[in-house]
């Protein structure tokens, strides 16, 4: 990592870690304030919504997640209240730019979802934790006097006095916060709020480029929200199984605990005389008395008694009256219960009886069994205590809800630290390298320099794959670009080439014609003034384009190549040519025909440049009346190379000089060429001529011949 690199790194780390730690302090402050005021609120919040205005998800998150667990070695009760911190921190981060502009109606809003999470949600964990109670405080109270003036029952009333409390805190710190952030100088801000951390997001803003895709942010999202889910619920299942079977144990150590000290107290030796005189046997109002304080001693333990099970029944030896159950009389012989039922064939042999929980008229009990034997060794009678596991069903709901809480805001915290990490080493450097590809250019060379000076701007340090992928696209892109521009610079070299070559051949043909001098090259300028001009007026707009013009003007100079089959002797004849020299004069045209055809031959390409030659070559003396030579086409029939070629072509000849006639003034010239439009001309074709007539007439002057 660069020097550069790191310092930014830390400063990006410094500035996260002092908003996480300034929020922390304000919302332990606004704890310890309250205390000491004895205020009906909580003020926890401050620094929560602080954070959010100016550092954006990942300090507020972390703020609310810490603000209840360093509270929870004051209060250990607290920490299972982070869920609802982390809810109001994403709330508030969402209403955050409209907190900054002082949206009221946004901040009325906000405030009751605050409330909703901190009174509506926060108090069902509360019901839940408390074994579906409220427990005692200032809400409960203030809820019992909101069920004396409107009733509406236990549970309604302490929700309503939970939001109504609620509401009012978050009213209280969320003013505190705007004033403590309007206050906040603007550097500050502007600092925080252009750090890496402060733009990651929860949820994903449309993206066009993932309509029909999940997007990589998504996918890690998905990621590490199922396998930490799936952790967490395996964590949960565990922890509550665990719970569950240490409370039974728990249970069954109690009523072992209470046989045992029941055991102390009785008389085996005399059960057979408890069971004949009942209570007035000696010493049995003592035992009973014992089984009688055992279980109003306990609220756990709900029946203790002492059975002698034997073939026709389950005869009673001691049994206590509960609140809800009255005893049965010593001696009374009462059928079997489910627990012995069950275990008949061991009670009846005086065996060791397992711990049995069932679920029947008198509830959900666990039921303990110990064999009590006379001195000679005889199992005389079973000492039972049946445990209310009601209680253990209302504590594995509160464990449960304390331990979803507590993995539920830890699972948040950690998916938005996930998002983040995904988003500032993986999403955005990805992000950012299809943007430059999308944006790229390769028809130019400024688009080139464009494409690789954005590339080389992104910097990509990611330490992994994603750089590694970076500085290879990048080699890939500046290796393209080198070709690109090696590739045009020879295809340049390769055109001028041909140009040259065509000029040369162009020049031969024209070198035998002793009274053309240097027509192939006024044709070719005319050509393109012309081309040019209609272009210009947007006249034969579905030809016209760049690339055609440039392949007629540069194939112009060989409109005349096939003079190259035309005698030396009728070339240059002083004076008027026969008929049948004129006929052989006019052959040039086909004759041209057939040398682009060789030559598109052994390209083996129909090329548009060359078929542009082989169509000047051949219609160049074709008349728009259709009176020309050598197909007599007319119109449009002609091919518009040929069309503006051929009042390049006469043009030039008119202000040349020949050895049969002396040049026309330019004004005669573009007088002859004006009249002939519509016979010999294409109308379009000579207006746009005549439309460009001041180049047309420096062309003329640069080659007026002396």
């Amino acid at each position: 990592m660069s020097t550069k690199l790191r310092s930014k790194t830390m400063k990006t780390g410094a500035s996260l870690f002092g908003v996480i730690v300034i929020g922390v302090l304000l919302n332990i402050l606004g704890i310890k304030l309250n205390g000491v005021l004895g205020l009906p609120f909580y003020l926890d919040n401050v620094g929560t919504i602080l954070s959010a205005m100016a550092g954006g998800y990942i300090p507020c998150i972390t703020v609310g997640f810490l603000t209840n667990i360093i509270n929870g070695f004051s209060s250990p009760s607290s920490i299972y209240y982070c869920v609802i911190s982390v809810l109001i921190a994403v709330t508030a981060v969402s209403f955050a730019d409209k907190l900054r502009r002082l949206k009221i109606p946004y901040i009325l809003l906000s405030i009751v979802f605050f409330a909703f999470w901190g009174g509506i949600v926060g108090g069902l964990l509360t019901w839940f934790i408390n074994g579906l109670n409220f427990g005692e405080g200032a809400a409960v109270d203030f809820a019992e006097k909101i069920n004396n003036a409107i009733p509406m029952g236990y549970f309604m009333s302490n929700m309503t006095a939970n939001f109504l409390i609620d509401f009012a805190d978050k009213a209280l710190v969320t003013a505190l916060s705007l004033i403590i952030y309007k206050l906040l100088p603007s550097s500050v801000l502007d600092y925080v709020q252009t750090r890496s951390w402060y733009y990651v997001t929860l949820i994903e803003r449309h993206n066009p480029h993932n309509r029909k895709r999940l997007s990589l942010r998504w996918k890690v999202t998905l990621v590490v929200a199922v396998s930490t889910t799936l952790v967490v619920s395996a964590a949960i299942g565990i922890s509550v199984l665990q719970y569950h079977d240490s409370t039974v144990a728990e249970f069954e150590e109690d009523g072992h605990h209470a046989i045992h000290v029941i055991a102390e107290k009785l008389d085996a030796d005399r059960i057979d005389e408890f069971l004949e005189k009942g209570r007035a046997a000696e010493g049995y109002g003592d035992v009973e008395e014992l089984l009688s304080t055992i279980v109003k001693a306990s609220p756990d333990i709900k029946f203790a008694y002492i059975y002698s099970i034997r073939d026709d029944g389950t005869h009673v030896v001691f049994d206590v009256d509960t609140a809800t159950v009255e005893a049965d009389d010593p001696g009374e012989v009462i059928r079997y219960d489910n627990s012995i039922q069950k275990y008949k064939d061991r009670f009846l042999a005086g065996e060791e009886i397992p711990t049995d929980i069932t679920i029947d008229e008198d509830g959900w009990l666990l039921s303990v069994y110990e064999p009590v034997k006379n001195s000679a060794g005889q199992v005389k009678c079973y000492i039972g205590i049946d445990m209310d596991m009601g209680r253990l069903r209302s504590d594995e709901i509160a464990f449960l809800a304390k331990i979803i809480s507590l993995f539920l805001g830890f699972l948040l915290l950690i998916r938005t630290y996930a998002v983040w990490l995904a988003e500032r080493h993986i999403v955005k450097p990805i992000n950012a390298i299809a943007h430059v590809s999308r944006h790229s250019g390769y028809d130019t060379p400024e688009a080139r320099e464009k494409w690789i000076r954005m590339l080389d701007m992104l910097d990509i340090r990611t330490g992994d794959e994603i750089e590694t992928l970076y500085e290879d696209y990048k080699m890939a892109a500046h290796n393209t670009v080198r070709y690109i521009e090696e590739f045009q610079h020879q295809s340049e070299q390769l055109t001028r080439l041909q140009n040259g070559l065509i000029m040369v051949l162009a020049d031969m043909v024209e070198s035998r014609d002793q009274c053309t001098g240097d027509h192939v090259f006024k044709t070719a300028a005319y050509t393109e003034i012309i081309l040019c001009q209609l272009l210009k007026e947007g006249i034969y707009s579905d030809q016209l384009t760049e690339e055609y013009i440039t392949e007629v003007v540069n194939s112009a100079p060989l409109h005349d190549v096939g003079k190259i089959t035309v005698s030396d002797v009728i070339l240059n004849k002083p004076g008027k040519l026969t008929d049948e020299e004129f006929r052989i004069m006019q052959s040039h045209t086909v004759e041209g025909g057939k040398i682009i055809d060789k030559a598109m031959a052994i390209v083996d390409e129909d090329t548009g440049y060359l078929t542009e030659a082989k169509n000047l070559a051949l219609y160049h003396h074709e008349k728009w009346n259709g009176k020309g030579y050598p197909a007599g086409l007319k119109g449009e029939e002609i091919p518009l190379s040929a069309r503006v070629m051929a009042v390049a072509d006469v043009f030039d000849a008119l202000v040349s000089r020949r050895s049969y006639k002396e040049p026309f003034s330019i004004e005669k010239a573009l007088s002859i060429i004006r009249e002939d439009a519509g016979s010999h001309f294409d109308p379009l074709v000579v207006q746009a001529f005549l439309d460009a007539e001041d180049e047309v007439r420096r062309i003329a002057k640069l080659n007026l011949e002396p």
